[in-house]
């Protein structure tokens, strides 16, 4: 794998022996119809050496998608949320394999940061012309994530997204109004690196290697996505009124210049809470330690992107 995270090479999925790996359940509910054969179709269409699996039950899809690189796929392709996501693009993490990620869930915080399209037909059509991108991934005490994890309270909102049946934006903002009120304040200590220490109260914290969650809710507005670092981002404050207009500033982009918030950045921290509490990894909730031990993995995922940058 190249150690260069700017090195860029234009690639076609015509070449490659892949598979896609689709989850059919994540998204909105009327979105997840003919997902599989939309996929399948695509294959067929262009004459792919492609197989299209689809995951029937909760962690299958990494266990798809370690099967697909052992069977020689040059590239998997995750065809699903932010959770399909993280379990296929953890089996690729240091290796030469490509990751293509067609985005349908609720949030596709990582996509929109990749400037990928959301719709699945011409996120799809990308595969045939793009450009790999060799990013940076995250690691929280030995779990990966690629666009956020954090603790606190988007942590509970995650716990109580996960339970409910319903997707989408409304359900989130609904369950995260909840979570406001019973979500306590924790004093951590963050040590950086280079032994830097500070001690801060937090209400939630955010450990961000892409600029947003999703639906351009952006937690750390200068995040890179191959700068080798992390940006650790915690709210000190329990207001809920002040919620709201952080959650404003997040949709604007200026949510780390707000008093309330502070930001820090660094390729590894050492995060201590009073206790043990769960932790979110790019909307998966897993149990965790009180002492987390947060990394930057640079350039470690070869994911493909648009032919040109956005903008450009």
């Amino acid at each position: 794998m190249s150690t260069d995270p700017h090195a860029v090479s234009r690639v076609s999925i015509r070449s490659l022996r892949s598979a896609f790996i689709v989850n059919p359940v994540s998204g909105r509910r009327a979105a997840r119809r003919r997902r599989r054969e939309v996929v399948a179709e695509f294959v067929a269409r262009h004459g792919l050496q492609a197989r299209v699996l689809e995951s029937t039950r909760p962690g299958h899809v990494g266990e798809l998608a370690r099967a697909a690189v052992a069977e020689g796929a040059e590239l998997v392709v995750s065809v699903g949320g932010d959770g399909t996501m993280n379990g296929v693009a953890a089996e690729l993490v240091g290796r030469s394999v490509l990751f293509g990620l067609v985005p349908c869930g609720s949030g596709n915080g990582l996509a929109r940061d990749l400037g990928l399209p959301l719709h699945i037909a011409r996120a799809l059509d990308l595969l045939l012309d793009a450009r790999v991108r060799v990013i940076d991934t995250g690691s929280v005490n030995g779990i990966p994530f690629f666009n956020v994890a954090g603790f606190g309270l988007d942590a509970e909102i995650a716990r109580r997204f996960n339970a409910s049946p319903e997707r989408g934006f409304a359900s989130y903002f609904r369950l995260g109004f909840g979570a406001l009120f019973s979500t306590p304040l924790e004093r951590l200590e963050i040590v950086d690196g280079d032994g830097r220490a500070e001690v801060v109260p937090s209400f939630l914290t955010a450990l961000a290697n892409s600029t947003q969650y999703g639906n351009n809710a952006h937690v750390a507005p200068r995040a890179r996505l191959d700068d080798g670092a992390l940006d650790v981002v915690v709210v000190r404050s329990r207001n809920p009124a002040l919620a709201f207009w952080l959650g404003l500033r997040a949709f604007a982009g200026t949510l780390d210049r707000a008093a309330s918030v502070r930001s820090l950045r660094a390729a590894r921290f050492t995060i201590r809470r009073p206790a043990p509490a769960c932790i979110h990894t790019d909307g998966e909730v897993h149990a965790c330690g009180a002492e987390l031990d947060v990394r930057a993995v640079p350039a470690s995922l070869r994911v493909l992107v648009p032919p040109r940058e956005p903008g450009a």
